[in-house]
């Protein structure tokens, strides 16, 4: 059982939205017992690598799909110098629509973009930054009706909020701090929305103080 599947009544689908999966989610969540007793704590990391393309981008990318093909859109595309690249082109996969991945020539992960390329994505190489591959990911959205799929993407943080839903139901609890690693701050604030939300619900009773450390 994937994201929507199991998250459905949190998420914002439809009727009309496909259940799409690649089983992302539901990823252990494991106590790290050596430095829990070096710092007298309890300390717990969350593999998200255990995710479909080997990170947790899984969970919103597959939010981000799945609607856009519930507003018909033609293609995804994004801009990426890794993970969201490998997520896209999976996704775009299952779903048997085109992927269009724009890249800063000679800034990428080369792991990460062997995993789009064997996906069938069509890699596009941007001279200038990652900045100027975004805008033109942007430009190609609005004009030929396509489904930006980066961070901007308001359905991506959506279903990485299921990562913060899956902490709670594992420890019947919020954790009393959460530390996380930060590129653009989506995935922090997709957490933080995702605690909130289950209290809002009386999943949990408090909230988790964030910790956000520069990826």
């Amino acid at each position: 059982m994937g994201v929507i599947q199991r998250y459905a009544s949190l998420l914002p689908v439809t009727d009309k939205t496909p259940y799409i999966t690649l089983g992302e989610g539901n990823t252990p969540l494991v106590y790290l017992e050596g430095i829990s007793k070096e710092l007298e704590i309890d300390l717990w990391g969350k593999l998200e690598g255990c995710n479909p393309s080997g990170s947790f981008k899984d969970r919103g990318m597959v939010m981000a799909v799945a609607k856009a093909l519930e507003s018909g859109a033609k293609a995804l595309v994004c801009a990426s110098t890794g993970n969201t690249s490998a997520s896209a082109a999976a996704y775009a996969a299952a779903a048997q629509i085109p992927c269009y991945v724009l890249l800063p020539a000679g800034k990428v992960a080369l792991g990460k973009l062997a995993q789009a390329l064997m996906y069938g994505a069509e890699v596009i190489a941007v001279t200038g930054n990652f900045d100027r591959a975004l805008e033109m990911a942007r430009e190609a959205a609005d004009e030929k009706g396509y489904a930006i799929v980066n961070s901007v993407n308001p359905y991506r943080l959506w279903g990485q909020r299921s990562g913060a839903w899956e902490v709670c139901e594992d420890l019947r609890e919020a954790p009393d701090w959460h530390a996380i690693p930060v590129g653009n701050a989506g995935n922090i604030s997709a957490y933080w929305a995702g605690y909130k939300q289950y209290k809002e619900i009386g999943k949990i009773k408090a909230l988790p103080k964030m910790m956000g450390f520069q990826a």
